[in-house]
């Protein structure tokens, strides 16, 4: 096969990089968006020894995993992968591709627990971040970026992973900045005024946070749009509408300037029973409901604490470590992020936990400065996982139990390996679906110390 060939592809499995995948003697064709079960007419877009990559041209047999679709939107929008598999399909895909690492990485006898679903499958986010752009009549657009298209916007007023209340903020969002005739940011002459609307809309307090984000190239009142949000029908509290200004090249929300032009700059969250002070800027988990779900399997797999100190490294705002503080005798969170690091500190004291201490720096260099040593570890790093010289680092400190949640599970099987050739044992392996109708899976592992 060589580029811009046609040919005729069987889909046989998938992996969660969002291709679908054709084994053909030693090759494997990796097809961007197939999915398992269909055959697809696919034009090569490269060829790299045995791996071959291909688009596709025309689905010519479905799969028995689809089913019709319920937004308008899929395909176009980049978002959603799997809108047209059945839930429990996906939750299957994710179960067997994770289960599949494991097994490829050599790690053997621990109890494979399954995957959890998400509580809500569709209308679980409760944060998005909005563009502005223009279609290809120029028109000015709000939403998320077309597939495969980085600077094209499709304006998403039937997404289904949000809920109404959200679809109400762009929808007036959107018809004021074309009534006003408020240019859009346009990321490649960095010319424009409008560059993004974020929203936050806490799960279960009902709390909603608009954040309208400007370039400084022009000046505009926003008295009239705020009034209108305001009295806008919402089903949820709206407690906040900020106005920041971002003149970084990068394409990312970023705060030079922020105004509150509405109530105050944060939400109110509560999971499992404990408050969470969310501002704009904050981290978060983006399924509240989901989160509640991921941070269960995690408690439940440090067991009884009431006697033991616990660290929480890669903490970020402190959501674990101020979830198992009510059981621990102790707990130690670690986070390079010192804005992070602040609001964790913060959500301690809101919730009036003193047996929780939060510390700024690299998790590497920090727990080599601590000088007392835990019984139970987290771990909760971000995508790329644990750098290695902290894993030896964390060996060293000899717990009886390390907790890996992770959002990667090629970067897991990577750690787990590394953890298991010494003196930890994988006792149990958790899935937990977060993020519904994407390629994306949160994972819990127990290790126990082998010594122990």
């Amino acid at each position: 096969m060589k580029k811009n060939d046609e040919v005729m592809i069987y889909i046989d499995d998938m992996n969660l990089d969002g291709y679908g995948l054709s084994h053909l003697d030693e090759n494997i064709i990796k097809v961007r968006g197939a999915v398992k079960g269909q055959k697809v007419r696919g034009r090569i877009k490269k060829v790299k020894g045995k791996e071959i990559e291909a688009d596709i041209v025309e689905i010519l047999e479905r799969s028995p995993l689809e089913h019709d679709n319920v937004c308008k939107h899929f395909g176009k929008c980049g978002g959603c992968a799997y809108l047209n598999i059945n839930y429990e399909n996906q939750l299957r895909l994710k179960e067997d591709y994770v289960k599949k690492l494991l097994d490829e990485a050599g790690i053997k006898d621990f109890e494979f627990l399954g995957i959890v679903g998400s509580p809500d499958v569709f209308s679980y986010r409760n944060k998005m971040e909005y563009t502005f752009g223009k279609d290809d009549n120029d028109a000015t657009q709000l939403g998320l970026h077309v597939k495969g298209r980085y600077y094209d916007i499709i304006t998403t007023d039937d997404c289904r992973i949000v809920d109404s209340d959200f679809i109400a903020c762009l929808k007036n969002v959107l018809n004021y900045t074309r009534q006003q005739g408020l240019p859009h940011y346009n990321i490649k002459t960095h010319e424009g005024y409008m560059r993004y609307l974020v929203i936050r809309k806490a799960a279960n307090t009902g709390e909603i946070l608009i954040n309208i984000v400007t370039t400084s190239q022009l000046k505009h009142d926003f008295s009239n749009l705020v009034n209108e949000l305001i009295n806008a029908k919402l089903n949820g509290k709206l407690v906040g509408i900020l106005h920041t200004v971002n003149d970084s090249y990068s394409d990312a929300v970023k705060c030079e300037k922020l105004e509150v032009l509405y109530g105050r700059d944060y939400i109110m969250e509560e999971i499992l029973g404990l408050k969470f002070k969310i501002s704009a800027f904050s981290f978060f988990q983006t399924n509240s409901k989901g989160a509640e779900k991921l941070y269960s399997v995690a408690r439940e797999f440090a067991g009884e604490i009431s006697n033991k100190t616990l660290f929480d490294l890669y903490c970020g705002t402190g959501t674990i470590g101020i979830i198992m503080a009510p059981l621990a005798k102790k707990v130690v969170g670690i986070e390079l992020v010192e804005e992070a690091v602040d609001a964790a500190r913060e959500n301690a004291r809101l919730n009036g936990l003193s047996n929780i201490h939060f510390i700024a720096g690299d998790v590497a260099q920090k727990i080599r400065e601590i000088n007392e040593k835990p019984d139970v570890v987290v771990l909760d790093p971000p995508r790329p996982g644990v750098n290695p010289k902290a894993i030896m680092d964390i060996i060293k400190l000899d717990p009886e139990k390390i907790i890996y949640v992770s959002c990667n599970p090629v970067s897991l099987v990577r750690d787990l390996k590394m953890l298991t050739e010494r003196q930890y044992k994988v006792e149990k392996v958790k899935c937990v679906d977060m993020f519904p109708h994407t390629y994306h899976v949160e994972t819990v592992v127990l290790l126990k110390n082998k010594k122990m």
